[in-house]
């Protein structure tokens, strides 16, 4: 949605009289009476303001603090300080520390006010438009490296085992829609394109090398029980009866959904290096307080099944 409004802090009620009968034809406006009463309007109503016009000289904190602190907690605000020619300098330094986006003269002329604000308004529309265009594509790439985390393991599965590991991976995947998850938290302040996959490839071979000594740690495949007991041990769960009971999570999606730049952990590829043990022959269903893992025969896939799989975890982790 995009933030239209306008909020007005100054201690001088006739201002806030003033400057709302000026404004409201312009936008609809939020008053405040000071720095510390501004500071609550944009905690419950900070998602619908465009731009904040606040004076300089109140009782207490200045205008100043509350432009710095909307700079660090609503960077998409276009901030503005309205001063006396006296207060010039305030302004100034203002601006140079980059707290507001121009300021206002006191007292106003009535067209260069709504001037000044309908440009500050077009200004925090167009920063709503590029914010809500750069967090799509950045969910579209977190999607992506979800994706991408499925196929890795898909080839690591088939290196180790021989063969497709389509029964195995199949299962990781829908046991890790069921339980549910996130995109892969990455940092875009820290990370390139190229800086990124080059981590995630080192997380490709480091989880390689944790699902390979996972499953020789198995030994040899024996009766149903046995299976049981060795999942129980490997991933935190309790047996119970002809089933594993297990209550975190992140046993069945902390391979996938790990943030960028995580190295692996032997526990996070302990479910898939004992689905590759056991072929894919399992089956995850939800329980109060947790999930039951129960043996069962391979299941019958299509040819697309893996492209249908990552579709759904990049739709359910939207």
């Amino acid at each position: 949605m995009t933030p239209t409004k306008i909020l007005y802090v100054d201690d001088e009620a006739m201002a806030l009289k003033y400057f709302e009968r000026l404004v409201s034809p312009l936008a609809p406006v939020l008053t405040a009476g000071s720095v510390e009463e501004g500071r609550a309007v944009l905690l419950a109503h900070g998602a619908d303001v465009a731009v904040l016009v606040c004076d300089q000289r109140m009782p207490g904190e200045r205008g100043n603090e509350l432009l710095r602190h909307a700079r660090e907690y609503y960077p998409g605000i276009v901030r503005m300080l309205t001063t006396a020619y006296s207060e010039l300098g305030d302004a100034i330094e203002a601006i140079n520390t980059g707290e507001i986006y121009r300021y206002i003269n006191k007292p106003w002329e009535l067209e260069s006010l709504r001037a000044d604000l309908k440009n500050a308004l077009e200004l925090a529309a167009l920063r709503s438009e590029r914010d809500g265009l750069m967090r799509d594509k950045l969910l579209a790439q977190q999607s992506r490296l979800l994706a991408n985390r499925l196929a890795a393991l898909f080839m690591v599965g088939a290196a180790l085992r021989g063969v497709a590991p389509d029964q195995a991976l199949y299962r990781f995947a829908e046991a890790a829609l069921m339980v549910g998850g996130t995109e892969p938290p990455v940092d875009w302040n820290r990370w390139d394109h190229a800086d990124l996959l080059q981590a995630e490839a080192r997380r490709g071979a480091a989880m390689a090398a944790l699902l390979r000594d996972g499953v020789q740690s198995l030994g040899a495949r024996g009766e149903p029980a046995g299976a049981l007991l060795a999942l129980a041990r490997s991933v935190g769960g309790e047996v119970d009866g002809d089933a594993v009971r297990v209550s975190d999570a992140a046993v069945f999606s902390g391979l996938l959904v790990a943030p960028a730049g995580q190295a692996p952990t032997g526990a996070q590829c302990a479910w898939l290096a004992w689905l590759l043990w056991q072929e894919g022959q399992a089956q995850v269903t939800p329980e109060a307080g947790g999930w039951r893992v129960r043996l069962a025969e391979a299941q019958a896939l299509r040819d697309d099944w893996l492209a249908a799989a990552m579709e759904r975890l990049g739709q359910a982790t939207a």
